[in-house]
C-alpha cells in the first residue's frame, strides 16, 4: 500500500490509507473501535469473502 499511498498511524485504529481508517484483526474482530468512523474498513484473517466494511486479509496483498 505505501508505494502509491501514504500510510499513517491512527490513535482509534490500526492505520490509515487516504481517509481510510483500517482496523486489522482475526476472524473475530469486531467493529466497535471503528463504528462511529463513516469511511472505515475492519480487515480480517482467515474468511474467505469480504461483506459490507469487512475485507479478507488476502485482498490487500492483491494491491501491490
Amino acid at each position: 500500500m505505501r508505494v502509491r499511498n501514504e500510510v499513517i498511524s491512527s490513535k482509534k485504529a490500526d492505520f490509515i490509507i487516504d481517509n481510510y481508517t483500517f482496523e486489522v484483526g482475526g476472524k473475530n474482530k469486531q467493529q466497535k473501535q471503528i463504528e462511529k468512523d463513516g469511511k472505515s474498513f475492519v480487515v480480517k484473517d482467515d474468511i474467505e469473502f469480504g461483506y459490507l466494511n469487512v475485507i479478507p486479509l488476502w485482498a490487500l496483498g492483491l494491491n501491490y
